[in-house]
């Protein structure tokens, strides 16, 4: 981030790339030492985490062999794939699995609370295009259903806007309609969330040396996410 600065990275720029080197071997080192390390490389290799580590890794090098004034765009946006090392982060963070869970326990609540908003933007699109017209920049039904999203979600661009006092009032209907729907899938996943931590309770709390996953149960063997082997003692 600091390198796209142009005014730090003309003053900082060797600074920089030693410090991205270091941390580019430090990432290098642990790649190769889960690949030794774990039963089933390719299972790593391949993972969503295993796909993370190799293409925040790989861009430091590619940059040396990539060389050319003709290819200096190619390799500056194989340096912006660094940005993926944030989501590491995320495997060492135990709440995250819980979270994910819920995202999944609560992904068709989600998709029919969307569709449903979705139908609501699509009816006060089309009721605003009738009531306002090409006048006032409702030029057509999609552009009014676009208006109506940009509402809906509190956003309010001003791009288009209702002149009519009418137009104003169905306006004004929908901007309150958002502050509520705003709040209906934080409820969904929080419901969901509480839910999968009062569950927890009644799993073991062994975690996985490798992934970090600590929902198992009691006579689990082996990882439920990633396959790997618990040791003889429980590791709480």
């Amino acid at each position: 981030m600091l390198e796209s600065v142009k005014e730090i990275d003309k003053v900082y720029h060797r600074i920089l790339n030693i410090g991205e080197w270091v941390i580019t071997i430090f990432f290098t080192i642990e790649y190769i030492a889960r690949i030794i390390t774990v039963k089933k490389p390719s299972k790593y290799i391949f993972s969503f985490y295993g796909i993370i580590d190799f293409v925040s890794t790989i861009p430091l090098y590619l940059s040396l062999f990539i060389v050319g004034s003709q290819t200096l765009l190619t390799v500056r946006a194989l340096r912006l794939l660094r940005v993926f090392r944030i989501l590491k982060v995320a495997r060492y963070v135990g709440e995250s699995n819980k979270l994910v869970t819920a995202l999944k326990n609560s992904r068709v609540k989600i998709f029919v609370f969307l569709f449903a908003v979705f139908i609501i933007a699509i009816i006060s699109g089309t009721l605003m295009y009738l009531i306002e017209g090409e006048k006032s920049g409702f030029n057509n039904i999609p552009v009014s259903v676009y208006w109506s999203i940009v509402t809906l979600t509190t956003v309010g661009y001003g791009d288009i806007a209702p002149i009519t006092p009418f137009g104003q009032l169905i306006a004004s209907f929908i901007m309150i309609l958002g502050y509520g729907i705003i709040a209906v899938p934080t409820g969904i996943v929080s419901a969901e969330y509480t839910r999968s931590s009062h569950d927890s309770v009644h799993l073991n709390t062994q975690s996985c040396r490798n992934c970090n996953e600590k929902q198992h149960s009691d006579n689990a063997k082996h990882c439920h996410n990633c396959g790997v082997e618990f040791d003889s003692e429980i590791e709480n």
